[in-house]
């Protein structure tokens, strides 16, 4: 089994702390109410937020995705870390085993903040992984940048959300 692995980063003028209960420990409650035309709803289907959660997403009707599976392995609400692991989703799981998130929320020096995203790519069995379609993990990084876009947008207009 090969891994690919991505790094994305996205600077933002928003402090981290803000981002990160956004992004990460709220967003089963501000996501779709702030991107309805993309995410349906996000609910826990097992615990409640912390590690050994599961959540899904599902996305609105029309969309290129119906639904997603997340387990968070690891939340670190001081240092603003979450692994989380994509378990199950009608993406491309014909070649993929499993995804495994790493977010951070790095403070800058102007008060706000890089949110670092690692991304494995961990494929099935045999499977190279040259044969991971480049065209979805490249979709997927930008619906994941969009989303980051949104929620920064939504915070700057309103600076006493998750002050």
């Amino acid at each position: 089994m090969g891994v690919t692995t991505f790094t994305q980063e996205f600077p933002t003028l928003i402090a981290p702390s803000r981002m990160f209960k956004a992004l990460i420990v709220d967003s089963h409650n501000l996501i779709p109410k702030i991107a309805p035309q993309g995410i349906k709803s996000i609910k826990f289907v097992e615990g409640d937020g912390g590690a050994g959660s599961i959540k899904v997403t599902n996305f609105a009707e029309g969309g290129h995705l119906k639904f997603l599976k997340h387990k968070i392995d690891f939340l670190d609400t001081e240092n603003l870390v979450c692994k989380y692991t994509l378990i199950e989703g009608d993406v491309i799981f014909d070649k993929i085993e499993k995804v495994v998130y790493e977010v951070q929320f790095l403070a800058l020096s102007n008060g706000g903040c890089v949110c670092k995203m690692i991304s494995e790519y961990h494929a099935k069995g045999d499977i190279s992984p040259t044969e991971i379609n480049e065209e979805d993990i490249k979709q997927g990084k930008e619906k994941a940048m969009g989303l980051y876009k949104v929620v920064e947008e939504f915070l700057l207009a309103n600076p006493d959300a998750y002050a």
